[in-house]
């Protein structure tokens, strides 16, 4: 993870011996040689994702010679990928991004007892539906839509027999298939507010800066700038429903026309596609990807 980008440029390796010193941990040497199971643990994978974003944007910069203010009108993040977000654009530095992140890993894990919560993907049904199926499965108990990746794709979250009930209500509803995630804990739901009001407390404690362009929040799905608006967005979050249809709809309502997902993978920019097909998706994961991306820039 990340291993191309550190070999091939300075300033990747610097982004990642930086995250390092501000965890007090060699996470970048978990990011290379793993092992992965320790690597996917939450409170790793959340700061070894954003480094290597942090990273992409910084070789566009430094190496690329591009700012973002010149290169985008919005930042935006899936998640996690909100802090990564606001640390691009200058809202948030990038060590108390890493041990936000650390801690938000750890206090989500936490929340839940392992095997007690659950989440799952429903492909084939829309946002209002699986809220409604979620009503019906709930019984006492919490499941929510956690995540409205749009293009038919909604993940719900909350106790695992709750989830295991909202994937039946959804079939009737319109779902294809529901399938449980292997993921650690219920995110994106109530369940998780001894996380959220962790989340509080540490945020209240840091610096947070106009970003040098406007975030649109995944809470929202509008554009915000002021730094105690991004705060309380950043706590809502967490039991909060991720509203990224809504977000790229947005985005494009302002004139975007192009979706540039640094870092690992290529799930948003995939996302992107089936959200709305007059916007590109265009990931960057590779010194290559990031060549041919600066050559067209």
């Amino acid at each position: 993870m990340g291993v191309d980008l550190a070999a091939a440029f300075a300033t990747a390796r610097d982004v990642f011996q930086e995250v390092d010193e501000a965890l007090k941990q060699n996470l970048s040497k978990l990011m290379r040689e793993g092992p992965e199971s320790e690597l996917v643990l939450t409170e790793n994978a959340q700061p070894a994702l954003m480094a290597v974003s942090l990273a992409v944007v910084r070789i566009l910069e430094k190496d690329g010679g591009k700012s973002l203010s010149n290169l985008a009108s919005h930042v935006a993040g899936h998640s996690l990928g909100e802090y990564s977000a606001l640390a691009a654009a200058g809202g948030l530095e990038l060590a108390d991004t890493a041990r936000l992140l650390k801690l938000r890993g750890q206090s989500m894990q936490k929340a839940v007892p392992v095997g007690v919560g659950a989440m799952a993907a429903l492909l084939g049904i829309e946002l209002e539906p699986a809220q409604e199926a979620c009503r019906e499965a709930a019984q006492g108990e919490v499941v929510a839509v956690a995540n409205d990746n749009g293009g038919g794709q909604v993940v719900v979250s909350g106790h695992k027999a709750a989830v295991e009930r909202a994937i039946e209500t959804a079939k009737p509803r319109g779902a294809k298939r529901g399938m449980l995630l292997p993921v650690s804990a219920p995110f994106h739901c109530p369940l998780m507010q001894p996380a959220a009001d962790a989340m509080d407390k540490a945020l209240q404690a840091v610096n947070l800066s106009t970003p040098r362009v406007p975030l649109v929040a995944n809470v929202l799905a509008v554009e915000i700038t002021a730094p105690d608006a991004i705060k309380q967005r950043l706590v809502e979050q967490v039991t909060g429903l991720v509203r990224w249809r809504e977000s790229v709809q947005y985005m494009k309502a302002q004139g975007v026309g192009t979706l540039v997902e640094c870092g690992s993978g290529k799930v948003l920019s995939g996302l992107v596609k089936r959200i709305d097909k007059d916007i590109a998706g265009i990931a960057l994961n590779t010194p290559a990807d990031i060549e041919a991306f600066l050559k067209t820039a």
